[in-house]
């Protein structure tokens, strides 16, 4: 077919290359037409032995070489030759029904040197005219060792003489085909060809390079002609080093073996090429031909071009190799032989190189939109799906979900691929930070192939973005006669921020248990507090009024940072109320409808001293603590229940006096303040967050009848109290003395009851400590609650 085949002659080697695209998902055979034979199957060990080479460039297209020399070759007086190969194509890999082309190949080549060596990749061979002088002047071990041998050599036969560190060995040429060796001669030259690393070949150092070399003599004898020609060939196996960003090759300029007189060496010159061509200036394609007295070196960049950069997966990590399939020509002179032309083909592929893709974040936030690009990839990569989170889709069905992909050319003939991702995306995770500000996370996994390999590559990439999106919620708050009230926005509620009642979450289990109501609508949810209720703050009260105060924290939902606090103040207008504080304080409006009406100025608590703050003419507004005014304590349930009256005796004559006749009523009103008993009292403590005090109780007045009340007589008991030094109660601190104590040491306090009556018995039922002489001071700090 037309461009399935090309083919060159280039310094005596045929070059044949197949179109790799006209044989995809086929099954090709090469044939050598003998002109007497017929054809021939061209396998590995033939292909060494007569001269031929089937290989692939870097861009994997077939490639046959086959030196005009070798086995089947049609030589016209060494100037002209030929050579025909058939090739066989098939779709079946046992090769039936195949289609065979045969195709010709014609080289001319008459400008022969006195020796060629040709280093190919799985042979070497040598050349030498057949006129050249039969010993050199310099008689050299390997010339010494041969001419014992040539008293045996048969007549008008020629025979090969092998020097090796085992030894000699002397063959015909038969028994060096047999070894893998073809020795042949034309009408003006003879050539050896021997495969690599044979039982008779030997590996030295030339100049840190490793040469592969045959040492052998070829013998021929005729009447009076005897004749001896050194048929050595030295090639190189090493020389090849690499580092990040070029390859080296490396060939010694003098090889010793094949230079017996150094010092008559003369390099004459030096070309390089690439496949088949030479390349006259190889700075222009940034290559470096530099030679000296000891070395000839090519220095080639990484992905430079005429090689090939190739993609590939190893150990699920992505890298790149890099091939390219050099030449090197080298003529020189010297005193043996009038001229030498020495070439070496060489194919060099770089170790794995590990790449680590990159990912480039141009995420666009005023279009709330993730642009990713990833790269840097070669042609021969592909992206064949891709995972948002932890959901995979194919192209097809990102395409489809409203994800775009799409391929980007980058600098130096690499790609990338970008991938475009709204913010509000179900598949982006949003995670609220700082103050008023979303953080958008596009966690991504890439599945990538490589053209013909069946592994795949996973990259993952987690990209972010921040946006400051978010607005803080005010909130709007009003009180009606009895309730307070707090409109707050329902946006982030639960999502960003949660509310917060101190330390303690406001939900709604909170809300009924404290007695608000919680309406929400579309966009706010209203908060209906009534003015008792827990959590009520009250800042000022009076029997005329109460400035009270509801305050919730704006928190967020992770951290617990506080952003923002709501807060609605009211004062209302109340004429009975009673505020049973957490610190046991006791606040009541009393309002007493009598008739004919009492005077309020006179109205007192159990402890008579305990007067009315203020008054009017029908209320009257009381101040005490728990501990004061002759309260007394009860428990009924899960309740401790304090208990005061308020009283208002009528005026009566003393004794002896004049009878005088009042209309003043005996008035008695009792109030009640309850308190859950599993809850501490803190008694003297300063509570301004809600969620750090306990409950406030709940109290009742009950006005009693106007029956006269039984006078209680108040009796002084006996009781002294003193602080130990230590548990073991001996030693004692003196009395009215500050002691000094941290708060995590003990209180050793003992308390005696020296009344001696029988009837009475030492309860002891609160016990504080305080910072000053008077015991109702703030702050204290309990000792014993409840006994």
């Amino acid at each position: 077919p037309p461009g399935f085949v090309e083919s060159s002659c280039r310094s005596r080697i045929f070059w044949m290359k197949l179109n790799k695209l006209l044989l995809q998902g086929k099954f090709f055979q090469l044939e050598i037409n003998d002109p007497y034979a017929g054809p021939i199957l061209l396998d590995e060990k033939l292909a060494s032995r007569c001269g031929y080479v089937l290989s692939e460039d870097v861009w994997g297209n077939p490639v046959f070489r086959a030196s005009v020399l070798g086995c089947h070759v049609v030589n016209e007086a060494d100037e002209l030759f030929s050579l025909t190969v058939n090739i066989k194509v098939s779709s079946f890999s046992s090769m039936r029904a195949a289609v065979t082309y045969t195709y010709p190949m014609y080289c001319s080549y008459s400008s022969w040197a006195s020796r060629e060596i040709v280093c190919e990749e799985n042979y070497m061979e040598v050349s030498v005219k057949t006129d050249v002088p039969a010993v050199s002047n310099d008689y050299t071990v390997a010339w010494m060792s041969a001419l014992p041998e040539t008293q045996n050599v048969a007549y008008q036969l020629w025979q090969l003489v092998f020097v090796s560190p085992s030894g000699r060995k002397r063959v015909t040429v038969s028994e060096a085909a047999k070894l893998g060796y073809s020795f042949n001669n034309t009408l003006s030259r003879v050539h050896l060809r021997a495969p690599y690393h044979t039982n008779e070949s030997d590996v030295s150092t030339v100049n840190g390079v490793n040469m592969n070399m045959v040492t052998s003599t070829s013998m021929y004898r005729q009447r009076w002609l005897l004749l001896l020609i050194d048929t050595t060939v030295s090639c190189p196996v090493g020389g090849i080093s690499f580092t990040d960003t070029t390859l080296t090759w490396t060939v010694p300029s003098v090889i010793p073996t094949l230079v017996v007189q150094e010092s008559t060496f003369l390099s004459n010159n030096i070309l390089m090429g690439v496949d088949d061509e030479i390349i006259v200036n190889p700075e222009e394609r940034n290559y470096l031909l530099e030679h000296n007295k000891t070395h000839i070196r090519i220095t080639i960049p990484i992905g430079a071009e005429g090689g090939k950069l190739k993609s590939s997966i190893s150990g699920g990590v992505y890298g790149v190799i890099y091939s390219i399939d050099l030449f090197l020509e080298h003529t020189w002179t010297d005193a043996d032989w009038q001229t030498t032309k020495y070439i070496v083909i060489k194919s060099i592929t770089t170790p794995f190189m590990p790449q680590i893709p990159t990912v480039i974040n141009n995420t666009l936030p005023e279009e709330r939109l993730f642009n990713v690009a990833f790269g840097h990839f070669l042609p021969d990569i592909s992206l064949v799906a891709i995972t948002i989170g932890n959901v995979p889709f194919t192209l097809r069905e990102a395409q489809h979900h409203g994800f775009r992909i799409y391929e980007t050319p980058f600098s130096n003939r690499t790609k990338g691929f970008i991938l475009e991702v709204s913010f509000d995306d179900p598949y982006v995770l949003k995670e609220y930070v700082n103050r008023n500000e979303t953080k958008y996370i596009l966690l991504v996994n890439y599945t990538m192939s490589v053209d013909l390999e069946p592994t795949l590559y996973y990259h993952s990439a987690e990209v972010e973005c921040v946006v400051a999106d978010i607005e803080i919620p005010e909130a709007v708050g009003y009180c009606d006669e009895e309730n307070l009230y707090l409109s707050i926005p329902t946006f982030g509620l639960h999502q960003y921020w949660n509310l917060y009642l101190g330390n303690k979450l406001l939900n709604r289990h909170i809300a009924l248990t404290n007695g608000y109501l919680a309406a929400t609508n579309s966009t706010h949810l209203i908060l209906q507090v009534p003015l008792f209720a827990v959590g009520v703050v009250y800042e000022e009260v009076s029997f005329q009024k109460i400035k009270a105060r509801f305050a919730v924290a704006l928190r967020k939902v992770r951290t617990m940072e506080t952003l923002q606090m709501f807060s609605v103040s009211c004062t209302f207008n109340s004429s009975a109320f009673i505020i049973c504080h957490p610190d046991g304080t006791i606040m009541i409006s009393a309002q007493m409808k009598t008739v004919p009406a009492i005077d309020m100025s006179k109205t007192k608590l159990r402890d008579s001293s305990c007067k009315p703050k203020e008054y009017n003419e029908g209320h009257a507004f009381f101040t005490f603590h728990v501990t004061t005014c002759g309260t007394s304590v009860r428990f009924e349930g899960d309740h401790i229940i304090y208990e005061n009256e308020i009283f208002y005796e009528k005026e009566t004559l003393p004794e002896q006096s004049t009878p005088r006749i009042t209309r003043d009523p005996e008035y008695r009103l009792t109030v009640s303040c309850y308190y859950r008993a599993k809850e501490t009292l803190v008694l003297g403590a300063l509570a301004s967050d809600p969620s750090t005090s306990p409950p406030f109780g709940s109290g009742t007045m009950v006005p009693g009848s106007n029956i006269a009340v039984n006078r209680r007589i108040r009796e002084a008991l006996n009781v002294v109290s003193r602080v130990s030094k230590d548990g073991s109660f001996v030693e004692f601190y003196e009395p009215h003395v500050p002691i000094l104590k941290r708060p995590v040491e003990p209180v050793f306090l003992e308390v005696e009851l020296r009344d001696e009556s029988p009837n009475t018995e030492l309860y002891l039922e609160n016990c504080w400590v305080t910072g000053s002489l008077d015991f109702n001071s703030t702050p204290r700090w309990n000792i014993t609650v409840d006994g």
